[in-house]
């Protein structure tokens, strides 16, 4: 058997710290959904810009690239929990000012844009210190059931933010931007009640070196290095994201509550393979199940790209979440367990500026693509692209595709 039944499905909340770790991360994300589908609709609503949709995401994403060398460097050298709830306030404090230019009228692209340029400095700091922080708050034998938990709280928050957003944007987008603002605050105050854990900090002199460090590691591990390149090729091609709110109105003619089920779906099929994996870990041919899943993810992006129906269109998009789902437990997996302490930080950045092109580049490449050809092949065309790297990567990481175990290396 392939997925085998786990002893403790609870281990990682034996630790309070882990607990109030995964509520806060559950709300930081539910804030950040929310803040998602109310940008991006209040956006296309005032421009009917593909454009402007696809801009949203890289406006977010260049920091993560152009601070790279200083992020990780900051989560190893650094207390990882303050960081975390620091940016956790930063959050709130944007979303605060979306809040007020929608109050005032003045929610204008250029102004929207500078916001989310701060939160994308935000996050640039906070992933790889959320990241590198949960191994610090459970002893290794509890990390991967943590792992899985992780993901579940995420994509709980990936289901429900989304329709809440939609819901509370229907009501009015100052009701969305306020409870955004709520969960913020509420998951900065639980990170920084999270006693501060045992991090092994690098004592490695500031250097080039040094801060290179996450780079050499990933180019040195063919494994992890394979991983997170297909990851970063697949969803840069298959995301469909940012053409959720043309889909919604004008192929689905669904309002912005419609917008929000389509945003949850993906959600909805990755927490049920989250949970799946809680109880049934993968054990065996990790990197078989891997580009499998990723294939899937290629599958479901067609069919969602050619689908008229609402009902198909969700599930197309939940196949997608559930295979998505498979290839980010096995890629968090081997770095949270192959990679030292030391280094989880550096690491981890550049894992985020991967996992940041998929999504963030993916939503303008899809939104380029949309303006030049329309949404439908631009969608189409993606999926497509999905499938072939897929198959490009199977033959150019043999190693990746043989990997069994999700088991540290043994040194």
């Amino acid at each position: 058997m392939s997925f085998s039944p786990t002893g403790d499905r609870f281990a990682a909340f034996r630790h309070s710290s882990y607990t109030r770790f995964f509520f806060a991360r559950f709300l930081l994300s539910f804030s950040q959904q929310i803040v998602s589908v109310a940008v991006g609709w209040q956006m296309y609503d005032q421009t009917g810009s593909a454009i402007y949709l696809g801009l949203i995401g890289l406006v977010q994403f260049l920091p993560s690239l152009l601070l790279i060398l200083v992020t990780g460097s900051v989560a190893d050298r650094y207390n990882r929990r303050a960081i975390a709830a620091l940016c956790s306030l930063v959050s709130a404090l944007c979303t605060l000012a979306l809040l007020v230019m929608t109050l005032m009228g003045s929610f204008t692209p250029l102004p929207v844009f500078a916001v989310l340029l701060i939160f994308g400095i935000e996050r640039a700091f906070m992933s790889p210190a959320v990241q590198s922080l949960a191994p610090n708050l459970v002893p290794e034998e509890a990390l991967s059931n943590a792992i899985a938990w992780n993901s579940s709280s995420w994509q709980l928050a990936a289901i429900t933010g989304p329709v809440l957003g939609g819901l509370l944007y229907g009501v009015s987008a100052p009701t969305a931007y306020t409870v955004a603002v709520i969960f913020s605050v509420l998951g900065a105050a639980l990170l920084y009640m999270i006693p501060k854990p045992v991090q092994k900090t690098t004592g490695e002199t500031k250097s080039w070196a040094m801060i290179l460090g996450g780079f050499s590691f990933i180019r040195a591990e063919k494994v992890v290095l394979g991983a997170i390149s297909l990851d970063l090729f697949a969803v840069l091609l298959g995301g469909a994201t940012a053409l959720m709110p043309i889909f919604a109105r004008d192929i689905l003619t669904l309002g912005p509550w419609g917008l929000g089920l389509l945003r949850a779906a993906p959600g909805l099929g990755a927490i049920v393979m989250a949970i799946f994996l809680v109880a049934y870990p993968l054990k065996h041919r990790a990197g078989i199940y891997m580009f499998i899943g990723v294939a899937l993810f290629g599958v479901g992006t067609i069919i969602f790209g050619i689908s008229t129906n609402t009902e198909v269109s969700i599930a197309a998009l939940a196949l997608m979440g559930a295979a998505d789902m498979v290839s980010v437990y096995v890629r968090e997996s081997l770095i949270a367990l192959w990679t030292p302490d030391q280094l989880r930080g550096r690491v981890n950045a550049v894992n985020m500026v991967f996992v940041g092109a998929s999504n963030e580049l993916g939503e303008f490449r899809a939104g380029t693509m949309a303006a030049i050809f329309g949404a439908v092949p631009a969608v189409v065309i993606g999926g497509v692209g999905t499938l072939v790297v897929a198959a490009i990567w199977a033959s150019s990481f043999p190693k990746l595709r043989r990997i069994d175990t999700l088991d540290a290396p043994s040194t």
